[in-house]
Order: C-alpha cells, then sequence, then structure tokens
C-alpha cells in the first residue's frame, strides 16, 4: 500500500489527511485550531483592515495534525504504516507573506518583534495596503500595462507587494530587519526540507505568478526600477526575492532526518512545491478544461484551466492567467469572491437575529429554504469584504435593499445566499464572455458539502447543473495528489497529474439541476443585481436606480399572487 500525506493551511486552522493513492480515500485526518489571535487571526479592533497569523501555528500544527492522522490511520487499519508515505504535498492561504531573516526565521519568532503583528504572516485577508495597491495599479498602468493584463487589469490589497510595501511605509523596523518576504505556500515546504534559507528555497509559481505579478515574458517579477518608483528600498529587495519558479510537479526537498523522527516518518520522503488552497483544491477536485471549480468557503476561488499551446485572451477583473498554476500544461485561471460563508457569520453572530436558537445557521436555512425566490423582495451585494472579481475593489462594501417593517431575518439569509449566487454567476459571465467555456461546475469544501440550499440557489441563478468533490478535503486532496505526483510511479505514485486525478478524484453522486421557474425569476433579480453591481461598482456607471425598489415589489407581488 502506498499513501500521500496533504497538508492544507487554511484560514483558521490546518488539517491534514493521509491518502490512498490506488483511489483516494482517506485512511487518516486531523485538524489543528490555530491558537493565535481570534480563530487564528491576529485582528486589531482599531482596523478592520488588518489580519495577521503568527507562523510559530504553522510549525506546530505540522506535528500535531501528521501525528493524529498517523495515529487515526493505525486504528482504523493495523495493517497501516508509515513507511508506506511515499510523498508530502501542502497548501496555504495566499497572499500571505512572511517576513524573515536571512536564514529564514520569520522575524515573529525574534524576541525584539514576538508582539509585533506587522512581523507576523500578513494573512491573505489584510486589506491594510489598499492604498499601495492603487499606487501599484496607477503606475503599472503607465509605465508597464502588461503587469496588469496578466493580473486582470487591478493589482489587489490582497497581493503581495502592496502589503509589503505598506509595511515599509508603517513600520520600517520591521521592513528593515526582514532580509526578505516568503509566501507561507514557500515557507512550510522549506520547513520540512531544511531548505527555510532565501537562497535555497524553491518559490511557488502559483504564488509568484497570481499575487506577486511574476511572468517570463518580463523576466520575472516586476522590474527593479518599477519597484523602486514607490520606494528605493522595495527596488532594493526585488535583489532579494527569487529569479526562477516551480510548479507543483516539482520537488521543493526532501524531509529532514529532524522533521522524519519528530513525526515519526521515513527520511528523505519528496516534498512537494507548495500552492494556494484553491488551486491544490481544483485538483482534487478533478479540474480539466471547461470543469469551473469553485471553493467555497469563508470566501469563494474559481478556478479553471485552458491548454497552454492555445492562444487564451487576457480576462480583465480576474486574479491572473498563470502558466503552471494549477496544472502543469495549462494556464491556472483564477477568481473570486472576497466573503460568502464570512457573510452568513457576520449576520449570524454579529447581528445574531432572534437569538440563539432562532438565529442559527441551521434554524435560519430551514426556514429561508420555504420561501419562492422573489419572495423577500429583498436584493443585496456580497461586498462585506470587497470585491475580488471582476471589480477588484477591496474598498466595496456591502448592501441590503427592500427591507420592510414586515422584513425577517430568514429573509434577509435567503438575500445574502442570492447575493452570493449572483456574484457568481457575474465571474462566470466574464469567462465566457472573453472564450473561456464553463461547461461544467464541480464545487468543494465545507459550505458545499452541508448547505444544499445554497447549492440549489446555485444552480437556479446560474443555470448550470451544481457537482460536488467527493472528498470534503479537496484542498488537502490536491496536496497528497501533488505528493503523489513528486514520488512518481517507481515509488507507487504517479508521474503526471492526469494520472492521478483518475485514479484519485471522485463526484458525488448528489448533484443539484436548475428549476426553470426558479431561473426565470432569478433572471429578473440578476438584471436588478447588475444594475446595483455597475452603479456602486463602476466609477463611469451610468445606471439609474430609480425604479429599481419598485421593480423589486413588483416581483415580490408577482411571485406571492
Amino acid at each position: 500500500m502506498a499513501y500521500t500525506i496533504g497538508l492544507d493551511y487554511g484560514t483558521n486552522s490546518v488539517r491534514c489527511v493521509i491518502v490512498d493513492v490506488a483511489d483516494g480515500n482517506e485512511v487518516g485526518t486531523a485538524v489543528y485550531e490555530y491558537e493565535t489571535g481570534d480563530a487564528g487571526i491576529i485582528l486589531d479592533p482599531d482596523d478592520h483592515n488588518l489580519a495577521r497569523q503568527n507562523p510559530a501555528d504553522y510549525i506546530k500544527g505540522i506535528e500535531a495534525t501528521v501525528k493524529e492522522a498517523v495515529a487515526e490511520a493505525k486504528k482504523a487499519n493495523k495493517n497501516f504504516d508509515t513507511s508506506g508515505i511515499i510523498g508530502i504535498g501542502i497548501d496555504t492561504t495566499g497572499s500571505t507573506p512572511i517576513p524573515v531573516d536571512n536564514n529564514g526565521t520569520p522575524l515573529s519568532m525574534l524576541g525584539q518583534f514576538k508582539d509585533n503583528p506587522n512581523a507576523h504572516a500578513w494573512l491573505w485577508k489584510d486589506h491594510t495596503g489598499h492604498a499601495e495597491a492603487a499606487e501599484i495599479t496607477q503606475l503599472a498602468e503607465k509605465e508597464h500595462p502588461e503587469y496588469l493584463a496578466k493580473c486582470g487589469s487591478t493589482y489587489s490589497s490582497e497581493w503581495f507587494f502592496s502589503k509589503i510595501l505598506h509595511c515599509l511605509r508603517t513600520d520600517p523596523k520591521v521592513f528593515d530587519a526582514a532580509y526578505t518576504w516568503v509566501e507561507c505556500c514557500d515557507y512550510v515546504p522549506a520547513v520540512l526540507t531544511g531548505t527555510e534559507k532565501p537562497d535555497q528555497i524553491k518559490a511557488s509559481r502559483c504564488a509568484a505568478g497570481h499575487k506577486a505579478m511574476f511572468n517570463d515574458q518580463w523576466g520575472g517579477l516586476p522590474a527593479k526600477d518599477f519597484l523602486a518608483n514607490f520606494d528605493p528600498k522595495l527596488g532594493e529587495l526585488r535583489d532579494r526575492l527569487y529569479e526562477k519558479t516551480y510548479t507543483v510537479e516539482t520537488k521543493a526537498g526532501d524531509l529532514t532526518d529532524e522533521w522524519a523522527q519528530k513525526l515519526g516518518l521515513t527520511p528523505g520522503i519528496p516534498v512537494a512545491v507548495g500552492a494556494f488552497d484553491a488551486h491544490l483544491g481544483a485538483v482534487g477536485s478533478g479540474i480539466a478544461p471547461g470543469k469551473l471549480v469553485k471553493i467555497i468557503g469563508t470566501s469563494t476561488c474559481d478556478m479553471l484551466v485552458a491548454d497552454s499551446t492555445q492562444k487564451l485572451a487576457d480576462v480583465p477583473g480576474i486574479c491572473g492567467i498563470v502558466d503552471g498554476s494549477i496544472l502543469p500544461g495549462f494556464f491556472g485561471l483564477e477568481a473570486g469572491q472576497s466573503a460568502v460563508g464570512d457573510i452568513f457569520n457576520w449576520f449570524v453572530n454579529y447581528i445574531a437575529p432572534g437569538g440563539e436558537s432562532a438565529g442559527s445557521h441551521e434554524a435560519l436555512t430551514e426556514k429561508a429554504a420555504k420561501l419562492k425566490p422573489g419572495q423577500s423582495g429583498l436584493l443585496a451585494l456580497d461586498w462585506n469584504n470587497g470585491n475580488r472579481t471582476i471589480l477588484i475593489d477591496q474598498r466595496l462594501t456591502g448592501l441590503l435593499l427592500g427591507q420592510t417593517l414586515h422584513t425577517k431575518p430568514d429573509e434577509i439569509y435567503r438575500a445574502l445566499i442570492e447575493a452570493t449566487a449572483f456574484g457568481a454567476l457575474t465571474i462566470i459571465n466574464r469567462f465566457e464572455e472573453y472564450g473561456v467555456e464553463v461547461a461544467e461546475v464541480i464545487n468543494c469544501g465545507g459550505i458545499a458539502e452541508k448547505n444544499p440550499l445554497l447549492m440549489q440557489i446555485y444552480a437556479d441563478v446560474t443555470a448550470k447543473e451544481m457537482k460536488i468533490s467527493r472528498s470534503a478535503q479537496s484542498c488537502a486532496l490536491g496536496a497528497s495528489i501533488a505528493g503523489a505526483v513528486v514520488a512518481g510511479s517507481q515509488a507507487g505514485g504517479y508521474d503526471n497529474f492526469a494520472d492521478a486525478q483518475a485514479a484519485m478524484c471522485r463526484i458525488k453522486d448528489i448533484t443539484y439541476k436548475p428549476i426553470p421557474e426558479n431561473n426565470k425569476v432569478y433572471q429578473q433579480l440578476y438584471a436588478l443585481y447588475k444594475q446595483l453591481h455597475d452603479a456602486f461598482g463602476l466609477q463611469d456607471s451610468s445606471a439609474k436606480l430609480g425604479e429599481l425598489m419598485k421593480d423589486l415589489l413588483t416581483i415580490k407581488d408577482t411571485v406571492n399572487t
């Protein structure tokens, strides 16, 4: 028997799965909740844009989860032996850069910086660099429009250079102390393989291409003089960053003796180059040309691939087109929504409608499922954490329209779900507008698994059947698949991703098909959503909203007749 380990570093926890490479079945799993901060996130009550994490939690999570997953595998199967583990893969959130010294040690692990949030990992959802992101976009439009063409026309505050530039300006002591900055998905494989020194790290193509404007067409990272325009120190930093990037079919290194002893594993197990969670979640869901994979969680990432030997148009408003970022030999296309599950959690946890029992997700979902599309007269925008795609504007905020003195919590809850569905349709439409086919939709993540109402609404809004990945841990499964590929067929793994996916990926039997009468109503509501979307999201919008409230009431009256 041959097995691989997948480590999935999410927003609030790290998950480990041990997978049978023959069929993708999980033989052991474990979860470690990050201990630092609020649900693993270091926050600032005076700045809602700040979100950091403690790299020490990443290290502790390796040992905690691998040991527990191994123990579970041994308990379930007396024949399980760790000598059968042939590869390790890792995915993380991103862009989540970490300031490190010249040994690759995070500054937060040094005494003088341990209590400084700026010396910790800058989590993907940190938007403190929104002004810097706007500056980067503005200068790139003038001097290097090619940089923006490959990242959707706008640089985001969620990404690498905007965060680092913000640190330089607001905490120069941290910036000056950092030899360089390393993405979380590069850091964890380096730790396991003893290659933490910056010049030894194999940088992820996924992270570099989607978040740091890396592209071989212009020699890798943005030009030194371009970065120096913002501050000479940023230009100098480029010399201490990477010159080459690697895809997940590449080995980052081998498991060190020290870590093998800690984890009870065999030294020398190959560890794959890291990637972002959504990208490996797409791999674990069986992504292929024409298959859109939606990773639905606190936020949503939408992933597509296209043959890199074929010409592909630049798609405005998405999070990048990067050769090899998901599957080798294919362009990886990323889009997404900055908040989905987070919006529902906000309503339940902050607004707390009806108290603890009546205002739970389960209670609200049960009541919301009894409503017809359009019955509430409500319409919402899904921008509570900004807009990632297609507007790429983290300064946008949420909106709820159509409330009356009779509006009920379950009606608002359904409207919030519908808003995220309308946002999902906007992304699909943008892809198809630029010739990228969306023939099939596969969903993964906890919400897709647990919320049939949301899946049905998505099917009804998009007019596309919603399928669900078999694995409840598709991101970790994708990481395990990367581990199987770097191990190779001679070790019991696979020589390419196509063979590995064919053996290890499956779709659940249950699917959600569009209900035609629901889709007709949602077509009317989506037209109104687009009016709101364009009016508040586009600077040159000429949208007129004078009749929109009354149009909502007309739909409501028609449905309730």
